[in-house]
């Protein structure tokens, strides 16, 4: 059995039995929220030198971080291809295919998973975000979503009118998330492609774990049963969504956070809220490698 990779950039995730301690804080700051391509190819590097050939689910701390997924993805290029394809399955409350004009940031990495030869195919499920919604279809990139490489799983935001350019394909619109569900794995049941798995726990309930970002609908048996129907399939994970507080010491990441609202955590509720994470996370990866 393979073990997990804790990737510590913020000291968020707590002890796990048998997981191997990446130590990038010194890389907090950097690549947190956003940072440029330069940056980004200069922790590819790192990762590299860092990480074992084979390992288990790789936890990342804050969503701050869900665009380091891109990175452990493309480490599969050496096994995949376009004749022998992946798909990649991201359970997320944000579609994390934004534009963004400054490198590579947590919310637009999507894009480039959906453009590697040896992806067929990205599924973002658990979208509650406006980020979809009319309002706001503009920031998205509609590369992937034109091309079909994408599809969108959403949840209580108006998407009628992508059906009115001729996206309805990319955009899938359910009552409640166990229809979600339930179509979702019934479209997997035939398919015989190996998967990506990446976990967002902003795409959970506030019922469920309170984490950085606005939050989805779905419970954890969401997440359980998907992992249970794709089991067989899935050739990685990883998950974020921890809890940290951070202030950047760039301005510009100082501005770009304060635009996007992510909710203050009061340091009373910290440790209480980490631990409801911890449980979590143990729970997931049980069902991961078990």
């Amino acid at each position: 059995m393979t073990c997990p990779i804790i990737l510590n950039f913020d000291g968020s995730v707590g002890d796990i039995c048998h997981a191997q301690t990446v130590d990038v804080t010194q890389w907090q700051d950097t690549i947190r929220f956003g940072c440029t391509k330069k940056q980004f190819s200069q922790f590819k590097q790192v990762l590299q030198q860092s990480l074992p050939e084979s390992h288990g689910t790789v936890l990342m701390g804050s969503g701050d971080f869900h665009h380091i997924s891109l990175l452990l993805i493309e480490r599969l290029a050496k096994h995949y291809s376009a004749d022998n394809p992946i798909q990649v399955v991201i359970f997320d409350n944000h579609p994390d295919n934004m534009r963004y004009l400054f490198g590579v940031h947590c919310g637009s990495w999507v894009s480039y998973v959906a453009s590697l030869p040896f992806v067929s195919h990205v599924h973002v499920l658990g979208i509650t975000s406006h980020d979809i919604g009319i309002a706001h279809f503009w920031e998205n990139r509609w590369k992937p979503l034109l091309h079909k490489k994408l599809t969108y799983w959403s949840l209580d935001v108006n998407v009628a009118w992508a059906k009115k350019i001729g996206l309805g394909h990319a955009f899938r619109h359910f009552a409640t998330p166990d229809d979600l569900i339930a179509n979702f794995l019934s479209e997997q049941y035939h398919s015989a492609q190996p998967v990506y798995l990446s976990i967002d726990k902003d795409v959970l309930s506030e019922e469920v774990v309170h984490t950085n970002w606005d939050q989805g609908k779905l419970q954890t048996y969401h997440l359980l049963d998907t992992i249970s129907s794709i089991k067989p399939r899935i050739i990685g994970s990883d998950i974020t969504g921890e809890l940290s507080i951070w202030q950047p010491s760039n301005w510009f990441k100082r501005l770009l956070s304060s635009l996007d609202k992510q909710p203050s955590i009061s340091p009373n509720n910290l440790l209480n809220w980490q631990q409801e994470q911890h449980q979590l996370n143990l729970t997931l990866l049980k069902a991961l490698t078990v």
